[in-house]
């Protein structure tokens, strides 16, 4: 396993994304911006993945931009569940502090590759 923060931070934000969406589903029936939620927040850490095993620093650069992109939309998506009330105040605001956290990382990796270009 690597001791790269992001490839960290992403992978345990999906795996906490995973029971959200089992919870949302099986607690609160709710099946359509859990899917969602699941499939942004899951993509994330995937997409660090490719990033870090891309082929270039353009490939490099675009696959975090991705990232980027996919955490935001997550963000969207918890937003709609605690406004739905299918998250309560303190979950939302966990979870959605985690992924705040991984939106500030890719942004200053991202802004930093985007100097070095």
């Amino acid at each position: 396993m690597t001791n790269n923060i992001i490839v960290i931070k992403s992978r345990a934000f999906a795996l906490r994304i995973i029971k959200l969406y089992q919870y949302v589903i099986r607690e609160k029936r709710e099946f359509t911006l859990s899917r969602q939620v699941l499939r942004s927040g899951t993509s994330i850490g995937s997409n660090v993945k490719e990033a870090i095993r891309g082929q270039s620093k353009p490939d490099f650069y675009a696959k975090l931009n991705i990232a980027l992109k996919e955490a935001s939309e997550t963000e969207y998506w918890l937003d709609l569940l605690h406004e739905g009330g299918y998250l309560d105040d303190a979950s939302f605001e966990s979870v959605n502090a985690d992924c705040q956290e991984i939106i500030r990382i890719l942004v200053s990796i991202t802004k930093t590759q985007k100097q070095e270009k």
